[in-house]
């Protein structure tokens, strides 16, 4: 029988002859010696599969490994039921709760009838290693029988028994990084990340995220909305309205809060980052808004007028303008230019024009008096290469980032980056006419250029904005997946497509979301913000 394989992310597709009912696990053996990384699942045919299935008939297949972001998430389903697997078997507990994404790893909470100790956390260690060695398979029990849950897949490892809606390695063996710290009133379950899948990650203690988090613990309380089965009996009860106002409300609370921490501190340079789609301009015009209420008249500025001419744009590794990266930035004048405001003096601020390529001079000439602080949004702000030349003290750095506690249930976690894809393609669809598809293939350059640029400063930060919407994915959903239907079968993207799609079928679908305010961050990405007329 002849099938097409593709053996990693960087291979072409080659033809070889192998025997028909053949597991994909076995084929994935005979070329092991020819990847640089081990192999953990398959898209045959466009469609994600685990390794334990069969080749029925000629196909395509393509092997991934943990670059790609299938097999990240198949790594870290299948380390989290080797996680929960052993704590119940050495703490004799199943009352463990996977809370959210931190310090490259997940934040989990483990309730037992006594402290939880760092001896505790080795054990449990120890024991997943032990169980790495056994090998033990991974049973795949089926679908659940509920319809609201019947997306979700029943996985077994030894006598443990649980529920995820993705899917997983075949068994232990293929686990084989992974670190265990108590951190605060939990544990932190860290694993590889994409860019480098067979090592640990350097631990980078990200403590503002945590409290980031605990906040949205408690306006989750505030809401009463634990999981998405909350939100959608709210949404079937008519409650819709409260939570929209209730959730905006929250926002407009912590931007005064910034706000005023500002004044308190009378900082005069407010550098705002965060990663693509977390509503930066939104909230950086909002700030301005509230600067004001509190008595100064901020001057709001990007950093894209100050690219480098086009000519002197560097390259990337196919010989691409990059712009992504630092260095497309004009670093002296853009310092140069600040300091002169800052000193009160008047500063010919320059508009890029991206037609031409260039930057326009003498349209806005502009000063300022000692007290005026300047915003200016970025995806460069935090990293003090930027400002090299402006005083220290004078800066202020707001991270902003939608960071959800709201997850399917207590072992289901909903990816910040799954959100951020979701509002990245309903805006792109409908500012600038791209497809699903389309936002699908330039995902993974995003978050390359995010793993670069953004994450590595984010610890830097003096203030963390939560930019979340509790119910955002209910309201996203009727614009999202319309799109994600149209992928087609024969494309790269529609193993994608069809993941979000299952994540989406979680939620009840908002269909009015008129009560939504115009100067909310979530009309950045569906349309109708005062802020983009």
């Amino acid at each position: 029988m002849k099938i097409k394989i593709k053996k990693d992310i960087k291979s072409q597709f080659e033809t070889i002859e192998t025997e028909k009912d053949i597991t994909l696990e076995k084929l994935a053996g005979s070329i092991k010696r020819d990847v640089p990384y081990m192999i953990l699942a398959a898209k045959v045919d466009n469609k994600v599969k685990r390794l334990t299935e069969k080749i029925a008939g000629p196909c395509e297949i393509e092997f991934l490994d943990m670059r790609t972001r299938q097999a990240h998430l198949i790594y870290q389903y299948s380390v989290t039921l080797l996680y929960l697997a052993a704590v119940k078997e050495v703490l004799e507990t199943t009352d463990t709760e996977v809370r959210n994404s931190l310090n490259q790893g997940l934040f989990t909470l483990i309730r037992t009838k006594r402290p939880l100790t760092a001896s505790d956390v080795k054990a449990v260690e120890k024991r997943m290693r032990q169980m790495v060695r056994e090998d033990i398979p991974i049973e795949s029990l089926g679908a659940c029988k509920k319809e609201e849950l019947k997306q979700m897949q029943l996985y077994k490892i030894k006598d443990y028994e649980q529920f995820f809606y993705g899917l997983t390695v075949p068994s232990s063996g293929y686990l084989k990084y992974f670190r265990l710290k108590k951190y605060k009133r939990g544990v932190i379950l860290r694993f590889p990340q994409p860019s480098i899948p067979d090592k640990m990650p350097p631990y980078v203690d990200n403590k503002k995220m945590y409290y980031a988090f605990a906040e949205a613990e408690k306006w989750q309380r505030l809401l009463d909305i634990s999981y998405v089965w909350d939100l959608n009996k709210k949404i079937i009860g008519g409650e819709t309205g409260e939570i929209i106002q209730m959730s905006e409300a929250l926002h407009d609370k912590r931007i005064v809060e910034i706000a005023g921490e500002i004044a308190k501190l009378k900082k005069r340079v407010i550098l705002i980052a965060g990663p693509s789609s977390s509503g930066k301009t939104t909230f950086a015009r909002r700030l301005c808004i509230q600067l004001k209420v509190n008595g100064s008249k901020p001057l709001y500025l990007g950093t894209d007028d100050y690219f480098l001419d086009r000519k002197d744009t560097p390259k990337d590794e196919n010989g691409e303008p990059n712009f992504e990266d630092l260095e497309a930035l004009d670093i002296d004048l853009f310092n140069r230019d600040m300091n002169m405001l800052l000193e009160g003096k008047e500063a010919d601020i320059p508009e890029f024009d991206f037609l031409q390529g260039k930057k326009i001079f003498g349209k806005r000439r502009i000063s300022i008096d000692h007290t005026q602080p300047i915003v200016i949004e970025g995806i460069h702000a935090l990293n003090d290469e930027l400002t090299p030349y402006i005083d220290e003290k004078r800066k202020f750095k707001i991270y902003i980032s939608p960071l959800t506690q709201l997850n399917i249930d207590d072992h289901n976690v909903i990816s910040t980056t799954d959100s951020r894809m979701i509002r990245r393609m309903v805006r792109d669809h409908q500012y600038r006419g791209h497809s699903a598809e389309a936002t699908i293939k330039s995902w993974p350059k995003v978050r390359a250029g995010e793993d670069k640029n953004i994450f590595p400063y984010n610890s830097s930060a003096d203030a963390f904005f939560n930019s979340v919407h509790i119910y955002e994915l209910g309201v996203l959903k009727k614009y999202a997946e319309p799109m994600l239907k149209e992928v087609g079968e024969d494309r790269p993207e529609y193993s994608e497509a069809v993941r979000m799609l299952k994540f989406l079928s979680f939620f009840k679908s908002i269909e009015d979301d008129s009560m939504i305010a115009n100067n909310s961050i979530l009309r950045e990405f569906i349309g109708g913000s005062v802020f983009h007329q």
